[in-house]
């Protein structure tokens, strides 16, 4: 097999390699947008971002997040109680 040969040979297997990748990465897009966005507000809320062998620094990230979301919904509630429904 002579260089320009090889060369064809390499490029095909890359771009095979390319559109297999791509074609397994990509579904409809609205879905995976938001099937990726579900996953990582679920591994946010599970404290995947802690070391895993750290179990208390799992559970500090879990519970703290938690917490952030319920002090979220109080101030929602407050705003809305005090803002729109007066």
């Amino acid at each position: 097999m002579d260089h320009r040969q090889q060369e064809e040979a390499r490029r095909r297997r890359e771009s095979e390699a390319t559109l297999k990748r791509v074609s397994r990465e990509t579904e409809t897009v609205g879905e995976s947008a938001i099937g990726a966005a579900a996953d990582r507000l679920k591994g946010h809320f599970a404290g995947t971002d802690a070391p895993a062998e750290d179990r208390v620094e799992v559970w500090g990230r879990r519970i703290g997040r938690g917490l952030a979301v319920v002090a979220f919904v109080v101030l929602l509630i407050h705003l809305v109680r005090t803002y729109v429904m007066s």
